[in-house]
């Protein structure tokens, strides 16, 4: 792992530092980089944004999911190619998971890349006070490598000057100082930013925008010269191969994307291509299910924000209850689970599931421990995954159920011998057993 890297990171949420992130990397790609875009933690929206700006797919990097021990051969299977490496934080450098002492946090991130920290401040309600927040993230923990500031929302030259001399004393370089832009206001809503696949013009607008933001007010030669002092690490990179899977014909393995569909992480889509399926995307708002479809992964998205839309192509939604009926092997999580109930929002959906989806005012956030509630095609019972939730909607079943996982909190999810269908969100780099029985359930449906 020799590639340069650097993690963007800030106090707390939001300072901005998805802004700064998105702009560095179309900004250093501007210059002439090639540029691997990275996420710390389970965001799906943040990655749409950094593959506009860099041209390549948009990863995540979650020890939660999937385990700390992956994290640096995924970066260096994502990193494949590029000669500059742009990680974004999650929240403050140092949250992580609830009840932990900062697990899956920026910092534990960059401290298992061995990637130099660039801290984004916001300075917009402060001065000379924010060379004392750098200066205590600093000294937090001294195994996390500060080698910049970036400041964030400055007012005037005037604040400037003020803000400079009061990180002056602490020793670590001011980089770049950003303006107020109203340019850089993107769409949000209930679970956060629009994502970039809904609303493409206004995303590559506002990574524009990003871009010339971060060329006029920051160093770019010094962010690649503190990438490059990120030291050479000995890494076997990721692959998706799964040694296990069956050889055989290709299924086709229907993947639902589009603006309704958009949350899914990049290697699910590698590991099922791995396991021997011929991956089709389709957009469930307007196409049919792919010709000789064997298998159908319906991820996350927001189906509340387009049920009348999706109930609109009663056509999809005939041959997908059909198709089931006869055996269609199914994984489905959060806005796939909502697609497969009776209904939502009062909008007819498939109705492979005897249950009604709702939107609520409740959001549901967080990493999960499950266990599987049922054994299906996918999954054995008793199996221990890590997953993560992240919803403000509810189902009300008609009828007892077959679960789909035993969750602290009970129960959660519906089963059928080859449908798997729930609200939680694997990254199926920890299981890459589950795409290859997917494959090999796909390839039996298909005979």
């Amino acid at each position: 792992m020799v590639i340069p890297r650097v993690v963007i990171a800030a106090p707390a949420s939001g300072t901005g530092k998805t802004t700064v992130a998105v702009g560095l990397m179309a900004a250093l790609r501007r210059a002439g980089h090639t540029v691997a875009g990275f996420k710390v933690g389970p965001d799906y929206i943040d990655p749409g944004f950094h593959a506009i700006a860099t041209g390549r797919p948009g990863r995540n990097l979650d020890p939660m999911l999937s385990g700390e021990e992956r994290i640096a051969p995924l970066f260096a299977h994502g990193a494949a190619g590029a000669d500059l490496a742009v990680v974004e934080g999650v929240m403050g450098l140092y949250d992580g998971a609830l009840g932990t002492e900062g697990f899956s946090s920026t910092a534990h991130v960059a401290k298992l890349l061995k990637a130099p920290v660039i801290l984004v401040v916001d300075a917009s309600a402060a001065g000379r006070s924010v060379g004392a927040v750098v200066q205590g993230f600093v000294a937090y923990d001294t195994e996390v490598r500060i080698v910049g500031v970036i400041l964030n929302k400055v007012g005037s030259d005037r604040h400037e000057a003020e803000v400079r001399a009061g990180v002056a004393p602490t020793g670590v370089p001011v980089l770049g100082v950003l303006r107020r832009d109203p340019r850089l206001t993107v769409p949000s809503r209930h679970l956060g930013l629009v994502p970039a696949e809904e609303q493409r013009t206004q995303a590559e607008d506002a990574v524009t925008a990003a871009a010339e933001l971060v060329h006029q007010g920051v160093d770019l030669e010094a962010v690649a010269a503190a990438a490059r002092t990120a030291p050479p690490e000995p890494v076997t990179p990721w692959t998706p191969t799964e040694p296990t899977a069956v050889l055989g014909p290709r299924p086709v393995v229907a993947v639902a994307g589009g603006p309704v569909f958009s949350f899914r992480y990049a290697e699910t889509t590698e590991l099922l291509a791995a396991a021997g399926a011929e991956v089709v995307t389709f957009d469930p708002l307007t196409d049919k299910l792919p010709d000789a479809t064997g298998g159908l992964y319906l991820g996350g998205g927001f189906p509340e924000l387009h049920a009348e839309a999706l109930s609109a192509n009663d056509e999809l939604r005939r041959q997908v209850a059909t198709a089931v009926t006869n055996g269609l092997p199914v994984i489905a999580e959060c806005a796939g689970l909502l697609y497969l109930c009776r209904e939502l929002d009062g909008h007819p959906m498939t109705g492979v599931l005897p249950a009604t989806a709702t939107m609520t005012p409740r959001l549901t956030l967080g990493y999960r421990t499950a266990v599987a509630a049922t054994t299906t095609a996918f999954f054995d019972e008793g199996r221990r995954v890590r997953g993560h939730e992240f919803h403000r909607t509810a189902i009300e079943l008609d009828h007892d159920v077959r679960p789909a996982w035993h969750l602290p909190a009970g129960v959660e999810g519906v089963t059928l011998p080859h449908v798997h269908a729930s609200y939680l969100h694997l990254h199926w780099t920890a299981t890459p057993d589950v795409p290859a029985r997917f494959v090999a359930a796909a390839r039996e449906y298909a005979r």
